[in-house]
């Protein structure tokens, strides 16, 4: 058995969100949604191979000045 094993152990914060999800269980699903139109977007491989074949190499000092 480990030392530092609680069972019954559940910290304040655990509690807090446990209580907020038993008020609004319509949360979690909001989050999912919020999350769907920020971040699982649908990548296009197609565009993104041809995006980084059209990509300029950068010399390697920007600020020389080419006048000379």
């Amino acid at each position: 058995m480990n030392i530092f094993y609680r069972p019954q152990y559940v910290s304040e914060i655990t509690q807090f969100i446990n209580e907020l999800k038993a008020k609004n269980p319509a949360m979690e699903e909001g989050q999912r949604l919020g999350r769907s139109l920020l971040w699982d977007k649908a990548v296009d491989r197609d565009a993104s191979d041809e995006f980084r074949a059209a990509r300029v190499a950068q010399k390697p000092y920007v600020y020389q000045n080419l006048l000379d």
